[in-house]
C-alpha cells in the first residue's frame, strides 16, 4: 500500500500534470499486473507500459510521484515495481 502519510493532500497544483499523462484513458490493467498472470505475460504487459511511458510528456513527474509516495504496484515513470525498489536500494546504499 502507498505510504499515505507521504502523499502531497488534496491540492490541485500536485495532480494537475496527470491530466498530460500518456496513460491517461489507457486503462489500468496495462500498468497493473492480474492475479495470477504468468512470468512472459507480464513481461510483454510491462514492455508495453513502458512504451506508453516512453512517449510522455510527464514521465518524470510520475516517476517522482511513484518514489514519493513507495507507489507498490503498477508501471509508473516508466519503472515497474522492482525496478522502482531496486533503485530506491541503489540509492540508499550510495548515501
Amino acid at each position: 500500500m502507498a505510504r499515505v502519510s507521504h502523499l502531497p493532500g488534496r491540492a490541485e497544483h500536485h495532480w494537475i500534470w496527470q491530466a498530460q499523462a500518456a496513460c491517461r484513458g489507457v486503462g489500468a490493467d496495462a500498468f497493473f499486473h492480474p492475479e495470477g498472470e504468468g512470468r512472459s505475460d507480464r513481461a510483454a504487459r510491462e514492455e508495453a507500459a513502458k512504451a506508453v511511458c516512453a512517449a510522455c510528456p510527464v514521465l518524470a513527474q510520475c516517476l517522482e510521484h511513484a518514489l514519493r509516495v513507495a507507489e507498490p504496484y503498477g508501471v509508473w515513470g516508466g519503472l515497474t515495481e522492482r525496478e522502482r525498489h531496486s533503485a530506491v536500494r541503489s540509492e540508499s546504499a550510495a548515501a
